[in-house]
């Protein structure tokens, strides 16, 4: 799935940290698969990334892809920009997805359509993989767009 780009261009280029905690997670977007951590030895889901296991404090966390689909867990309707080149383009729509095939882990991504529809917290939700080839580096977000159901 993707779609064409939801916010202006000008925003910061979202990169992995310079020690590639999060390369796999950004590397696997832009081949459409969504990424969340595992840990190998008690088996807890965990995201944002980390380099160990926030229950049993092991090193090394998996990688391991899931459907993006979820649910509304919180949103904001953001009317003021947080970066100059969205100055005028609010409002927007910004979820917390939590991801149930993923032990409930949650993050963020915006929810794509109207910006003033109804947002339902619990309401399902499936991830579109936002592709930018001409930007340097290249990047896909995931970005979120709700779903019968």
């Amino acid at each position: 799935m993707s779609t064409e780009t939801y916010l202006p261009p000008g925003l910061p280029i979202p990169v992995p940290e310079a020690d590639g905690l999060s390369r796999p997670y950004w590397s696997g977007l832009r081949e459409n698969r969504l990424q969340v951590q595992r840990c190998a030895a008690c088996g807890t889901w965990q995201f944002g990334p980390e380099w160990l296991c926030h229950r049993c404090h092991r090193f090394d966390p998996a990688w391991v892809e899931v459907a993006p689909r979820g649910r509304i867990y919180s949103w904001e309707r953001v009317w003021h920009p947080v970066h100059p080149c969205l100055k005028g383009v609010g409002p927007y729509l910004v979820v917390l997805v939590e991801l149930p095939e993923a032990g409930n882990v949650r993050m963020l991504g915006n929810l794509l359509g109207d910006p003033m529809q109804d947002v339902i917290i619990g309401a399902a939700v499936e991830g579109v993989f936002e592709h930018h080839p001409a930007a340097e580096p290249p990047y896909t977000l995931m970005q979120w767009r709700c779903v019968a159901g």
